[in-house]
This record gives structure tokens, sequence and C-alpha cells, in this order.
């Protein structure tokens, strides 16, 4: 397998990372849930996607390769979590249209059971459909790992179906039970991974 060069990347990549997280998070049960229409599916999620590029680029950092044949989105939460940067609720609604509330409401849960201890949050990771399988993932996570515990933070993230979560806690991060969406939603599993102090592993709001 290929050896995957990991790298910051800037503004100018968002054009070509765009189309990685659109087509990456385009199938699922989330994606579903969100929006029953696949075409419909597919312009919202370009709006979202470049909405959510933006953001961690400003507030974040995105990781990509040097191919842009994957990518993921990072933010280092603090131990009280600030609220959304300045005009980003406008830009929600513009993005998601008619589907904003199912957005909100997905939005409102996760940010409800997030850990309040300060961390690392990886918000979207998503590979290029024609690099799947090829260690691009697991790449950007190992990259990832290295830097968290570099700096001795923890981390957590959302697994929205079973062959993630699985292939997150092969990489050693820790399942919490399942939490299922409302309205006959699919399950996501809350996934944390420690710190070396273990007093700190601790998912609960």
């Amino acid at each position: 397998m290929p050896t995957q060069t990991i790298r910051r990347a800037t503004e100018a990549d968002a054009v070509d990372l765009l189309p990685v997280f659109v087509e990456g998070f385009l199938d699922g049960p989330i994606a579903d849930w969100l929006i029953e229409d696949r075409d419909e599916r597919r312009i919202i999620y370009e709006r979202y996607f470049r909405l959510m590029l933006r953001q961690g680029l400003a507030n974040g950092w995105v990781d990509t390769t040097a191919g842009l044949n994957g990518a993921a989105i990072w933010y280092r939460r603090p131990a009280a979590a600030a609220g959304p940067p300045p005009g980003y609720q406008d830009d929600m609604a513009y993005a998601t249209g008619r589907h904003l509330a199912r957005f909100r409401l997905i939005d409102a849960m996760f940010e409800e059971h997030r850990p309040r201890i300060e961390h690392i949050y990886l918000a979207f990771i998503a590979v290029a459909p024609g690099h799947q399988g090829k260690g691009v993932g697991t790449a950007l996570l190992a990259h990832a790992h290295a830097e968290l515990d570099e700096v001795g933070l923890p981390a957590y993230l959302e697994a929205s179906n079973a062959d993630n979560m699985r292939l997150y806690k092969r990489l050693g991060w820790e399942a919490s039970p399942r939490l299922f969406l409302p309205k006959a939603g699919p399950p996501f599993w809350r996934m944390w991974r420690s710190q070396p102090d273990p007093t700190a592993v601790d998912v609960t709001p």
C-alpha cells in the first residue's frame, strides 16, 4: 500500500476537496435520513460542505493528502463549548433550504452529547470514492493521532455507521452505546480516543 503524505489544507484546496466530501457522504444512513431524494441531496451537500470547509479552514483545520483524495476537518473544543460563529445560522439556512430543521436537529443532538472537557473534535473525514479502501482514511487518522499524542489531548467523533465504528475501534478509539436520531432515524456511535491520563476518559455531557 503506497504511503500517503498528509499536509494542512489551504483555502486554495477547497474547490478540489468539496467533491471529496460531497461524494464521500452522499450515501449512508444519516444521508438518507437528512434528505430522502438523492439528486436533491447532492445539490444541498454541495452548499453544505462548501460551508463546512469554509468553517473548518477558518475556525479549525483541515488535513488532506498530497493528491487531495481525502480530507478531515478538525476543531479544538474548549471545556465550555463556544457558540457558532457570526452568520453561521444564516449560512446554514441558505445551504440546507427546506431541510434546515433536520440539520439543526442533528447539530443539537450531537452538541448535547459531546464531552465538556478540552479535546480535539473530528467533525468530518472523507475519502474520494476511487481511493477508498487504499489506506487514505487510516493515514489521515494516523497523522492526527501523532499530533494528539504530542499535545496530550483526547479526541472525539461521531461514527455514522457500524463499518466506520469498527475501523475507529481498530485504531484505538472507544465506542459508547449507540444513540438514535429521532423520527425513526439511524444510530450513531460516540467515540473517544484517550489522552495519557485515564481519568480524563469521560464522554458524558
